[in-house]
């Protein structure tokens, strides 16, 4: 994403999250925050390629469980793919979103906005009920790469604190999983996680669920690159409802087309980081 357009962005986002942050009283479709919303330049949403009919049919589509202590541990076979859920929980999406990976028993991992985890605390706790990974994407949503180092590395800070808290009566913790905002990211910011052992979740599959369109335009766009590219971590936001319309169908789809989905959990519990229920399955 182009940088006048991720501050373009921010500064719509950061209206959004401040009222976010006032209420946790369920709100309708209008006020939901836009954290990552914006209509994409010179898009063609209406070509053939954009509008493919894919099969149907639902297979077994829980695949390995693994885990992760190092960005080399993020490695794929081919037709594996990990699902991944920014800038949520938002009441009304994120608990269909949840619904629907439980139809097809798989599991995803969900990187929270700290302002969306202190205004739905609840939700934040029924994310990690269900066996899912929760990591973190700062307090605010802002764009770290255009920040003081050490303003940055506070609000990645406050992030995690308020997720933890959260999690708190539930006994857990966030994992140390991290994506930054727009994807825009800095040397220095990558090392200083990397040195206290919190591991950037990147994806290599942009759904662009954030650009206006249609679920079925949204659903073939992602389908269309994650076959292209053989496999990946796909990025969704739990908080559009043209994910949440679009996700029953493309789970088929990938089971139609014999991928798995990869559930990514810490490599070690150690420290109260959040390890899915699921885990012990696969021990």
């Amino acid at each position: 994403m182009r940088r006048p357009l991720r501050l373009a962005l921010a500064a719509v986002l950061l209206g959004a999250l401040a009222a976010a942050g006032c209420t946790s009283k369920p709100r309708g479709e209008a006020e939901l925050p836009r954290l990552a919303f914006g209509a994409e330049p010179n898009a063609d949403l209406t070509r053939p390629d954009i509008l493919l009919d894919f099969p149907s049919g639902r297979g077994g589509l829980a695949g390995r469980t693994i885990r992760v202590g190092g960005l080399d541990d993020l490695v794929l076979a081919r037709k594996e793919v990990v699902l991944t859920f920014d800038d949520g929980p938002v009441r009304g999406k994120t608990p269909a979103i949840l619904d629907a990976l439980d139809r097809h028993g798989v599991r995803a991992t969900f990187l929270m906005v700290g302002q969306m985890a202190r205004s739905y605390p609840d939700l934040v706790r029924e994310v990690a009920r269900r066996g899912h990974t929760i990591g973190t994407h700062t307090q605010s949503h802002p764009d770290l790469s255009g920040m003081a180092f050490d303003a940055a590395v506070a609000e990645i800070e406050r992030g995690r604190a308020s997720v933890d808290a959260a999690l708190v009566p539930s006994g857990r913790k966030a994992a140390p999983f991290f994506r930054f905002p727009y994807l825009a990211d800095t040397a220095r910011l990558r090392r200083h996680l990397a040195m206290r052992g919190v591991v950037v979740v990147h994806p290599s599959v942009d759904s662009k669920d954030y650009f206006v369109s249609t679920p079925d335009q949204v659903r073939a766009r992602t389908l269309a690159a994650l076959e292209r590219a053989g496999s990946g971590i796909v990025l969704f936001h739990d908080l559009h409802a043209r994910t949440v319309a679009m996700l029953p169908d493309f789970l088929d789809d990938l089971a139609a087309r014999g991928y798995r989905v990869v559930h990514l959990v810490p490599r070690s519990p150690a420290g109260g980081a959040l390890v899915s229920a699921a885990l012990s399955a696969d021990e």
